[in-house]
C-alpha cells in the first residue's frame, strides 16, 4: 500500500471516529454542579495550624470524640510543666473517671437546703456550704468524681553534656497540624541534630501512634518517657497530681517482646495502658509510676503506639494502622455534611472567619462528639473537675445538625436514658412531675452541689431541641418511638414547674430559680425571658410529638403553652426578669450573659416575640453592657439575634467584637482568661451561628446567605447545610 493510500485511510478513520471522540470529550467536561462544588481539601488545608516557636497557648490535639491526646511543640508531651498555665497537655477519655475515698461517710443529703417558693412549695437543693462538716461534704461531692489524666507520654532528649533538653533548646521549629489527615508533624533541631515526630490519633480506639526519626536515637540520646499521676481535685487544671505516689499503683506486665501493659489502680478506678513498638526496644520502670522506652541503638527511626482502655487489648494497632484509621476517618468527616467556603469574599474579615470555622469543626469533633455531654474544656484539660454542665450541651452539640452531621450530636443522647431515674428522683423530691435534668453532673448523673447550678432551669428544654433536630433529619416513626419517653418526661417537668397565677390566670416561672444570666438571686427572680420563650418552644415540640405519634394532646401541656406569661417589658425593652424592672438602670445587672437576646436568636420567632421591642433591646445592650464579664458563646448568640432581626452587619460586628473572651487562638480554641484558657461552647456557638447566617432559618429571608450583608463582599459558597429552626 502506497503512502497516499495509507494517509487517505487514516483520514477516513479519524473522520469516522470524530463523533465518538467528541462524545468522550463531552463526558469529561465538568458539569455546572461539579464546577460549583467546594474543593473541601483545599478549604480545610489552607487552615492547617503551623507553630514555629514554643507557645503555651498553641498546643495541638489528636482524638476522636472519645479520647484526646494533646501535645507541645516537641510533638509529644515532653514539657508538661511549661504548658500548665496555657493549653495544658491532656490525655483524657470519656470513661476515665476517679473518686476519692470517702472514709468519713459523707452523704449527699447532708448538704440539701430547703427553699420555699411564693406559693409555699418547699424545694430542696444541693448547695455549697462554707463551714464545718457541711463544707467537707460539699467539697467531696464537687470534686468526686473527677475526670482522670491518663498519663503523660513525652520525649526524653539528652544534650551532648548529658543534661536533659529544655523547651528553649529546640531550634528551627516547624510544627504543622494537617487537618485533612488528623496528623501532627513536628520538626526541630537539638544542637544541630534533626528530630521529626509524626503523630496520629486512632479514630476507633482510645490511643495514638508516633513515628520518631532522628540520629539522636542511635546515639542513645532520645527515649520515650511515661509518667502516671493520681487524680486531682483542682477546679481548672490539667487534671493530674504528682504529689501522692503512695495512693495509686502502676504495675508493669510484659505481653511480648514488643508490647507491655501498665495496669493502673487508683482507689476503686482501674484502667490499662498498652504500649507496643516496632523494632528493638527496651521498656523499664525507672521509679514509681515512671517508665522509659529506649529504642535499639541501630535505629534512626522508631514507631510506637499507646492505647488506653478499661480492661486492655491484645491487638494494639501499629503506626501504619493508626495512620490509615486517622486519614480515612478525617477525610470521611470533612467530606461528609456541610462546608462553607469564604475564599471568594472580599471583606477583610472573611479569611479569619473561615479559619475559625474550620478549626472549630476539628476541635468539636475531637472534644465534643463522644458518648457523653462534653465538659467545657472537652478532652483537653479539666474545668469544674472534669464534670459537664448540661446547659452548655446545646452550645457543644446543636451545630452538628445544621452541618449535616446530626449523628455526632446523637452519640451523647443515650446518657439521658442512663440518668433518667435520677432526674425523675430530683423532680419527685422537689415536688414536680417528670424528670428534672441535671446541671453540673458526671457520667452517673449525680448532681454536684452548687449555690447557682442547682437553681438553673434552661438546660431542661435542650433535649427537646435535640430530638426535634433528629426528627427533622429522620422524620420516621422509629425516631419518635426511640425518644418519646424522654420527650414526655421532659415536658412533664416543664408543665408542672410553671405555676398559674390567680391574679392574671397566666402560668409563670417563679422563684426559686436562677436564669442563664446567673447573677440574679434565686429567691426573688421570676419569669426570665429566655426561659419563658424556651418553655414555649419545648412544650410545643412535645405536643407535636404526641400528634405525630397519633396520641391525644396532653391537656396540661396545652393549657400551660397557651397561657404562658408574656415576656416582661419596660420602656419598650424586654426585661431580664419580671421582678427586676430597673435592671437596665443598675450596673450590677449589666454583667454576665445578655441572655434576653437568646429568646429570639437561639430560638425561633413565636407570638411571644415583638421584633421591634427585641431590636430596641439589642441596641440598648450593645450600648451599655459590661463586655469583660461575658463568655465566649455570648458573641455568637448576639449575632444570631441580629441576623434574625435583619441586621447582618451587626451580626458580623458581634462575631468580631474585640473582647478578650472572643479571642480565637492559633490552634482555634476560644480563649476566655488566664484561668479558663479554652472554652468549647464558644467554638460550638460560632459553628451554629455561621451555619445559620449562611443557610438561613425558618421564616427568614430566602436570599442566599441571609445573615451576611448584601453588599457584594460576601460571596459565600456553601453545601450540605440545614436551615436553623
Amino acid at each position: 500500500m502506497n503512502y497516499h493510500l495509507r494517509k487517505t485511510n487514516l483520514i477516513n478513520f479519524l473522520l469516522a471516529m470524530l463523533p465518538l471522540l467528541m462524545l468522550l470529550d463531552a463526558c469529561q467536561e465538568p458539569t455546572m454542579e461539579e464546577t460549583d462544588k467546594i474543593d473541601r481539601k483545599a478549604l480545610v488545608s489552607r487552615h492547617n495550624v503551623v507553630v514555629e516557636k514554643p507557645d503555651t497557648l498553641a498546643s495541638l490535639s489528636v482524638g476522636n470524640g472519645e479520647f484526646a491526646y494533646t501535645v507541645d511543640v516537641s510533638g509529644l508531651q515532653t514539657f508538661p510543666k511549661y504548658y500548665e498555665k496555657g493549653v495544658s497537655l491532656g490525655t483524657q477519655s470519656q470513661w476515665g473517671w476517679h473518686a476519692f475515698p470517702n472514709p468519713s461517710d459523707y452523704k449527699w443529703e447532708e448538704i440539701l437546703r430547703y427553699d420555699t417558693s411564693a406559693i409555699g412549695q418547699v424545694i430542696p437543693f444541693p448547695v455549697q456550704h462554707k463551714e464545718g462538716r457541711k463544707k467537707e461534704v460539699t467539697d467531696y461531692f464537687r470534686t468526686s468524681p473527677h475526670r482522670l489524666h491518663l498519663g503523660i507520654i513525652g520525649l526524653k532528649l539528652i544534650k551532648e553534656d548529658g543534661s536533659e533538653v529544655a523547651v528553649n533548646d529546640l531550634e528551627n521549629i516547624h510544627q504543622e497540624q494537617e487537618l485533612w489527615k488528623g496528623k501532627i508533624t513536628s520538626e526541630y533541631e537539638i544542637e544541630g541534630h534533626p528530630v521529626k515526630v509524626e503523630l496520629y490519633g486512632h479514630q476507633e480506639k482510645d490511643g495514638f501512634s508516633a513515628k520518631i526519626s532522628s540520629p539522636l536515637i542511635s546515639a542513645g540520646r532520645l527515649k520515650v518517657k511515661f509518667a502516671f499521676p493520681y487524680g486531682s481535685d483542682c477546679h481548672v487544671c490539667p487534671g493530674y497530681d504528682w504529689t501522692k505516689p503512695e495512693k495509686h499503683q502502676s504495675d508493669l506486665e510484659s505481653i511480648n517482646e514488643q508490647q507491655i501493659r501498665i495496669n493502673r489502680t487508683l482507689d476503686t478506678t482501674q484502667y490499662v495502658t498498652d504500649v507496643s513498638w516496632k523494632g528493638e526496644g527496651n521498656f523499664e520502670e525507672t521509679e514509681k509510676h515512671y517508665f522509659t522506652l529506649s529504642p535499639g541503638s541501630d535505629q534512626e527511626s522508631f514507631e510506637f503506639t499507646a492505647l488506653f482502655s478499661e480492661e486492655g487489648e491484645q491487638q494494639v494497632p501499629d503506626y501504619e494502622a493508626t495512620a490509615e484509621s486517622s486519614e480515612k476517618g478525617w477525610e470521611d468527616f470533612w467530606q461528609s455534611g456541610g462546608a462553607i467556603d469564604f475564599s471568594e469574599c472580599t471583606d477583610e474579615r472573611a479569611h479569619e472567619l473561615e479559619r475559625r470555622v474550620v478549626l472549630s469543626q476539628y476541635l468539636t469533633k475531637v472534644n465534643c462528639s463522644g458518648s457523653l455531654p462534653p465538659q467545657e474544656t472537652g478532652l483537653t484539660m479539666n474545668s469544674w473537675y472534669g464534670k459537664f454542665h448540661m446547659e452548655m450541651h446545646w452550645w457543644h452539640a446543636a451545630h452538628y445538625a445544621l452541618w449535616g452531621r446530626v449523628e455526632l450530636m446523637e452519640k451523647s443522647l443515650p446518657w439521658y436514658f442512663h440518668v433518667l431515674e435520677k432526674a425523675q428522683a430530683t423532680a419527685e423530691r422537689q415536688g414536680f412531675e417528670g424528670a428534672r435534668w441535671q446541671k453540673m453532673t458526671d457520667p452517673y448523673g449525680d448532681e454536684s452541689p452548687s449555690s447557682v447550678a442547682s437553681y438553673l432551669i434552661w438546660q431542661q428544654p435542650h433535649f427537646l431541641y435535640f430530638v426535634e433536630q433528629i426528627y427533622n433529619a429522620r422524620p420516621e416513626k422509629e425516631t419518635l418511638e426511640k425518644y418519646k419517653e424522654l420527650v414526655f418526661e421532659t415536658a412533664e417537668f416543664m408543665a408542672s414547674f410553671a405555676k398559674k397565677s390567680e391574679e392574671d390566670g397566666k402560668y409563670h416561672l417563679i422563684a426559686p430559680l436562677i436564669p442563664a444570666q446567673e447573677l440574679f438571686p434565686a429567691n426573688s427572680t421570676d419569669d426570665p425571658p429566655f426561659e419563658l420563650a424556651y418553655w414555649h418552644y419545648g412544650l410545643k415540640v412535645a405536643l407535636d410529638w404526641q400528634k405525630r405519634l397519633g396520641m391525644e394532646e396532653n391537656p396540661k401541656w396545652r393549657e400551660v403553652l397557651d397561657n404562658l406569661a408574656p415576656l416582661a417589658i419596660k420602656d419598650s425593652l424586654y426585661l431580664p426578669s419580671s421582678t427586676h424592672p430597673r435592671a437596665y438602670e443598675d450596673d450590677f445587672y449589666l454583667h454576665d450573659h445578655p441572655i434576653v437576646l437568646g429568646a429570639y436568636g437561639i430560638l425561633p420567632k413565636t407570638e411571644m416575640i415583638d421584633t421591634t421591642i427585641m431590636r430596641n433591646t439589642l441596641e440598648k445592650i450593645l450600648k451599655i453592657w459590661d463586655w469583660e464579664s461575658t463568655w465566649g458563646w455570648d458573641y455568637p448568640m448576639m449575632a444570631m439575634n441580629a441576623a434574625r432581626l435583619g441586621m447582618p452587619e451587626t451580626a458580623l460586628e458581634a462575631l468580631f467584637m474585640g473582647e478578650k473572651k472572643n479571642t480565637y487562638l492559633p490552634n482555634g480554641h476560644n480563649y476566655q482568661d488566664e484561668r479558663l484558657r479554652i472554652y468549647l461552647p464558644g467554638n460550638g456557638g460560632l459553628l451554629t451561628t455561621v451555619a445559620m447566617m449562611t443557610a438561613g432559618w425558618e421564616g427568614g429571608s430566602d436570599r442566599p446567605n441571609p445573615g451576611f450583608p448584601d453588599n457584594g463582599k460576601w460571596n459565600v459558597k456553601s453545601e450540605g447545610l440545614t436551615k436553623m429552626p
